[in-house]
């Protein structure tokens, strides 16, 4: 498969299982609710090094309490590790920023009750309201109250799709990185945890020659050391690889995402675009290129 002349390799994604959520965050601007949210899904890029994943979503008009909004979705293994990840991103970065509220974005039966955990930080001054069959809990705060849904509910997600980007250049590939990024964004559901959503350190499950490593860099696309690897997976005049990783609250979501910022990426001076896959090590699920881009 070939799109704008760029070869598109016959080969999968290998993915795994997520849960997620999502978190809208309200404040009395749009630029307090955005801070908020930037501190709280910091250090959330790889769930090898961070307990969770963590990313914003994009601005949200319609929010519980009409104020302006932003929504968060954060992804990690098993709903304990994703409540601890919600108990510390909301309590430390949205719940102590000014004006902020906390409210859930996503319906769902099965839920952590955060909120009815971080409630207790008002020492038994705080109080509950029933609105439109969920709790919200009211802690009192020197500017006010802060404001959290009792509630949060989980999906089950994807984990790990991703695509690479080979590049003749750096400059290329990184301007066909923004733009896969761009168009992936596109698609609701999803995120893309890494810094500014493009990879530059694509790993490996394990590391061949520290035994103790969970994971470490992925030498068969390291272009500087072509030479020196054997079964280096990085063509000849290739000097620059990014990895593109999209996590999603289900798996039309990542197909969606990896189909637009595919298509994005295809522009001159891209040599291929492949994907990365473990032997069945990382996950479960085999997301094929061709099959997305049909």
């Amino acid at each position: 498969m070939i799109i704008n002349g760029v070869p598109i390799r016959d080969t999968y994604a290998e993915a795994f299982d997520f849960l997620g959520t999502r978190v809208i965050v309200t404040a009395d601007t749009l630029d307090w609710a955005m801070e908020a949210a930037r501190e709280a899904v910091g250090k959330g890029t790889s769930i090898i090094g961070c307990g969770g994943e963590a990313g914003i979503e994009g601005e949200v008009k319609d929010t519980p309490d009409g104020r302006p909004g932003v929504s968060m979705l954060i992804f990690a293994l098993d709903k304990e590790k994703l409540h601890d990840q919600l108990f510390g991103r909301v309590g430390m970065c949205v719940l102590t920023c000014a004006t902020t509220s906390a409210f859930n974005g996503l319906k769902s039966e099965d839920k952590v009750e955060t909120g009815e955990m971080l409630r207790y930080f008002g020492d038994g001054y705080e109080y509950s309201e029933q609105k439109n069959g969920a709790t919200y809990w009211h802690v009192p705060m020197m500017d006010g109250e802060f404001v959290i849904e009792g509630t949060y509910g989980v999906a089950d997600g994807i984990g790990g799709g991703n695509f690479i980007i080979m590049g003749k250049d750096k400059k290329a590939c990184l301007d066909a990185a923004v733009k896969a990024v761009e168009a992936a964004r596109k698609a609701p559901g999803v995120l893309l945890p890494f810094p500014r959503g493009v990879v530059r350190s694509g790993s490996k499950v394990g590391g061949v020659n520290y035994d103790f490593l969970p994971a470490s860099t992925n030498h068969r696309l390291c272009p500087t050391i072509r030479d020196k690897v054997e079964d280096t997976e990085v063509p000849s005049g290739v000097t620059c690889v990014y990895e593109i990783v999209i996590n999603g609250l289900n798996m039309e979501a990542v197909r969606e995402a990896m189909r637009l910022g595919i298509n994005a990426a295809c522009i001159p001076g891209i040599a291929e675009i492949t994907a990365g896959n473990y032997e069945g090590k990382l996950g479960k699920h085999h997301i094929h290129l061709h099959d997305v881009l049909k």
